[in-house]
């Protein structure tokens, strides 16, 4: 690999992490949202809030990085 490619995987790499990482924590929060220990617009609400913070947190930690994984993949050499 040459260092511009090296440094292009290094950043690929840590986006991918960083999207895994910030996707847990959305679902760690949609979780507290979920159980009332946060309070934003009152109980029935909240946990809607909490579910859809959950949904955004799964496709943010499971299917993003595949997408973007697909899309950044090389080209097959014939």
């Amino acid at each position: 690999m040459t260092q511009a490619a090296d440094a292009l995987a290094k950043k690929r790499f840590f986006a991918l992490a960083a999207m895994r990482l910030m996707g847990a924590i959305f679902i760690i929060a949609g979780f507290i949202l979920i159980r009332g220990a946060w309070a934003i617009a009152g109980q029935p609400t909240d946990r809607w809030i909490g579910v859809a913070v959950v949904l955004a947190g799964v496709f943010d930690f499971a299917v993003m990085p595949k997408i973007l994984a697909r899309r950044w993949r090389s080209p097959k050499a014939p």
